[in-house]
């Protein structure tokens, strides 16, 4: 399905935005927008759930409390009063329906940006070397791998299968050739044939785990060494993965740290997405009373998920995209912040920020007033 989606949604509009601007970094910025856009009404339902569940909480659960103590003894009442009361304010879990409608779209989006053109698409083969003497009791049954969409010029893409015909089980001392090639089963070599510098494209070839067990030449032919397991990658260089825009080097590029430099623009991009989750998470509280364990988690997460992709890289044009969806998403909670609350919530609230303004005063007023530089335990 993300397939499908990335294939038959995705890459249709980033093609009509890379027509109009030609630059990867514009259509990653406008097809991250026109998504956001078409999921708004979706998401905005998970911001409002989430603003009024925040709110309708703590009346909530001491009303829950109420009813289970006072039908303890009858089970179908207590039912019928919880029901009334999830009516009243709604379900805590009204706001995921939303959430899970719209991840198969993210998905396919986050999957779309990690693929061709962006960066490099590796296609990988797990084989098994048996002694001469066991393959011939193997049926062979022929392998192929998931189906990737490879640029091959800036506005022209195709999909592409690795496939084995005899399958991943190989006996020492066989050979065999891995074939890419389209659904229509068309040699991905032909796809290039009239493509100007088509051959830079052609797959690189390499053995990332097993290199006394089999042999991979240039052109994906493989030999049997010895009894084992192997694994052959062929990876298709991304059209785009070297392309730079603003102070980016590379759209293709993975990594904070390599080679023993620090990548300034990755870091500036990790930089960017913190603060801008920081800032969401923020303007998703305005108006309401504090609440410190919120408080703690939204300084907290930001770091967390920050220093996660140090560690776990992204390409920088995920990164850009995972930037200008927060910046949206901001923009988007603050915008559904100022709306108008039902009348049962709003004076729920004006009374939890009247609260909060009473313990506020009572807390200041120890009737001996400290200098603004004196110690608050001082008296």
């Amino acid at each position: 399905m993300i397939g499908y989606i990335s294939d038959n949604l995705l890459l249709p509009i980033l093609d009509f935005f890379y027509g109009l601007v030609p630059s990867y970094g514009l259509a990653i910025i406008a097809l991250t927008v026109v998504i956001r856009l078409a999921l708004f009404p979706l998401s905005a339902g998970s911001i409002r759930s989430a603003r009024r569940m925040r709110i309708a909480q703590p009346v909530m659960q001491k009303r829950q409390a109420e009813i289970k103590a006072r039908y303890a003894s009858n089970p179908q009442k207590q039912q019928e009063e919880l029901g009334k009361l999830m009516k009243e304010f709604g379900s805590p879990l009204a706001g995921c329906l939303p959430l899970l409608v719209q991840m198969p779209i993210l998905f396919a989006l986050f999957a779309t940006l990690r693929g061709s053109p962006f960066a490099d698409v590796p296609y990988t083969l797990n084989l098994k070397v048996l002694p001469a003497e066991q393959i011939a009791t193997v049926e062979p049954k022929p392998f192929n791998t998931a189906s990737h969409s490879i640029f091959i010029t800036e506005t022209s893409h195709v999909p592409v299968i690795a496939s084995l015909e005899q399958g991943t089980k190989l006996g020492v001392g066989d050979t065999a050739q891995i074939d890419l090639h389209t659904k229509d089963g068309e040699p991905f070599a032909a796809s290039l044939a009239n493509v100007e510098n088509g051959s830079a494209y052609l797959p690189s070839w390499g053995i990332t785990k097993g290199e006394g067990v089999v042999r991979v030449s240039d052109t994906g032919r493989i030999e049997a060494l010895s009894p084992g397991d192997a694994t052959i990658e062929a990876k298709v260089p991304g059209l785009a993965a070297r392309s730079g825009f603003l102070f980016i080097k590379a759209l293709g590029q993975v990594g904070f740290y390599t080679d023993g430099a620090i990548n300034w623009d990755i870091a500036i991009l990790v930089g960017a997405f913190g603060a801008s989750l920081f800032v969401s998470q923020i303007l998703s509280g305005m108006g309401m009373p504090p609440n410190p364990q919120q408080s703690t988690a939204n300084k907290i997460t930001p770091v967390m998920i920050t220093g996660m992709f140090l560690f776990f890289p992204l390409p920088a044009g995920v990164l850009l995209y995972m930037v200008v969806a927060n910046i949206f998403q901001g923009l988007q909670t603050f915008l559904l912040t100022r709306e108008a609350l039902p009348d049962n919530l709003q004076e729920i609230l004006d009374q939890q920020l009247a609260q909060q303004t009473v313990a506020v005063t009572a807390t200041s007023g120890s009737g001996i007033e400290r200098l603004p530089f004196e110690p608050k335990g001082r008296k």
